[in-house]
């Protein structure tokens, strides 16, 4: 049994995860073993997430608390939360592949920008790509005008050396045949 005391603690920490998190993802871990649990947060921590497990009525109690626009997802089983302070693509991420491998893991939804999301929107999150990925894609349309122009010039200059090849082929036999 938890004592008033600490269920005051833990629902501070709680508002206070959800207050400074730009995503919170909540899981239903139910049937995880304690070495998969410990491999899953290593990997948010590595990440700067943060992976907590409370009882589902301190997490409503948080939540009420906050005042989140939407409504609140259905907490079935074994809730924890993720808490990704820095990167919340990140951290989807790694809950999303966690799943992948231990089918005892499901999505329950979250909190993103201080409004609710069901798990599809949790799993869209996690499937959009990296920063840098992002990045190289956005460098290589900037780019693809460029690269149009160049290959389209080189070819207007490769079919103009082949014509003056071939005209200056037929002005030659011309020539030595005149004289």
């Amino acid at each position: 049994m938890i004592t008033k005391e600490k269920k005051q603690e833990i629902l501070k920490d709680l508002e206070k995860g959800f207050g400074e998190s730009k995503i919170s993802i909540f899981v239903n871990f139910h049937g995880l073993s304690v070495a998969s649990l410990s491999e899953l947060r290593k990997s948010l921590r590595a990440s700067g997430a943060r992976f907590l497990v409370s009882k589902k009525t301190l997490i409503k109690k948080a939540l009420e608390k906050l005042g989140f626009s939407g409504q609140i997802p259905e907490l079935e089983g074994e809730a924890a939360l993720a808490f990704a302070q820095n990167d919340p693509i990140a951290a989807a991420k790694i809950l999303n592949e966690f799943a992948k491998k231990n089918k005892t893991i499901k999505f329950l939804g979250g909190v993103f920008e201080n409004e609710y999301i069901d798990s599809q929107t949790v799993i869209k999150l996690a499937n959009i790509p990296s920063r840098e990925v992002l990045l190289g894609q956005l460098v290589n349309i900037i780019n693809s005008p460029r690269k149009g122009v160049v290959v389209a010039l080189n070819g207007i200059m490769r079919n103009l050396v082949s014509v003056l090849g071939k005209i200056s082929a037929k002005g030659g036999s011309a020539s030595g045949g005149k004289n």
